[in-house]
């Protein structure tokens, strides 16, 4: 594929995908911790108005769940009673309990899948009591025994037709601890061949770090000379080019969160979820782990030296005859799940 082809497949900002992948979840094993898939996601989930400035999105959310999207990034304030979607000052024209109720109106037709979502109170002047509660009375009103609201990382299988809730928030615990997460998020941008560059280290640090550690890579940013939609343009195929290389591999990304993906790039990240032999989990990376990623600790990102993580699991993985043939089974399945729309 030549480069225009790789940017068409890694930025869409048309209002509609050019593939769908609604059940590429439940062709995975119940086993499978959360923290060991690579899950494709969007950033601002819902920021579809607000002008270029603001924009992170062209699809509806129905159309990104459609798309293979299962980490949705939900920013909200709370207005009369009620918690609104925002990204900054421009309203989004939706509620927290509207995107709670059409999301598990999706996990009811595909029961095998699971979506996580962050809920962030969005540009406090300071961290709102009154939101946190107001928060747990949405979920609690609207989930119907369908959220995961615990501290831990579950197993797929055990989340199986649920939302998975992060939170960020001092005083309650609602989900899995925001701040326990790997996460790379440097949305300020001055550069875009820095901004890709952390991302990518971030992306092999998922791919050779603690497999019971969630990592999150934001490949999106906005700044004062450039836009999400530029950002997108640049970082989106640079970041197909780099998950090419291990195409056809297993290898775990974590969650990788996007602006304007395109259904090309998130093929990749899904088809990178291709079981090992290890009861269907697939093996752990042979790479060292840097001292910062021990088991039970808040974790933060860690700088790696030249020689990327990424390519040494994959040498590591092509090593073994006995599993390049089940992945390569496994892999057929899970593009056989990816149908091109009409």
């Amino acid at each position: 594929m030549d480069a225009r082809g790789q940017r068409n497949a890694a930025f869409d900002n048309t209002a509609q995908p050019a593939a769908c992948c609604p059940d590429w979840m439940a062709a995975l094993p119940d086993a499978l911790p959360l923290s060991r898939l690579s899950i494709p996601g969007t950033h601002d989930s819902l920021s579809l108005f607000g002008g270029r400035r603001l924009r992170c999105q062209s699809w509806s959310l129905e159309a990104q769940l459609a798309a293979g999207v299962r980490f949705l990034d939900v920013r909200c304030k709370l207005e009369r009673g009620e918690l609104r979607v925002y990204h900054l000052c421009a309203f989004q024209r939706v509620s927290l309990r509207g995107v709670l109720r059409r999301t598990l109106r999706f996990l009811r037709t595909h029961p095998g899948e699971a979506v996580l979502m962050r809920i962030k109170e969005e540009l406090p002047f300071f961290p709102r009591t009154r939101f946190a509660a107001r928060l747990q009375r949405c979920l609690l009103e609207e989930s119907r025994g369908r959220l995961w609201c615990r501290e831990e990382v579950p197993t797929l299988g055990q989340v199986r037709g649920k939302i998975v809730v992060l939170e960020a928030l001092e005083r309650a615990v609602l989900g899995i601890p925001y701040e326990r997460l790997s996460i790379s998020d440097a949305w300020n941008v001055l550069s875009l061949e820095r901004k890709w560059a952390r991302a990518q280290r971030h992306l092999d640090a998922a791919a050779s770090g603690d497999p019971a550690t969630m990592h999150l890579t934001f490949c999106s940013g906005n700044g004062l000379f450039t836009c999400p939609e530029d950002v997108a343009r640049f970082v989106n195929p640079q970041c197909y080019q780099h998950l090419q290389r291990c195409s056809g591999q297993p290898v775990c990304w974590g969650v990788v969160i996007l602006d304007f993906p395109g259904a090309g790039l998130l093929q990749l990240i899904i088809e990178s979820n291709v079981p090992g032999t290890n009861g269907g989990v697939p093996d752990a990376p042979s790479t060292p782990q840097t001292p910062q990623r021990q088991r039970g600790r808040t974790l933060q990102v860690a700088p790696l030296g030249p020689v990327s993580p990424m390519l040494r699991a994959a040498s590591h993985v092509s090593r073994q005859t006995s599993v390049q043939k089940d992945a390569r089974r496994s892999h057929t399945a899970l593009r056989h799940l990816y149908v091109t729309s009409v």
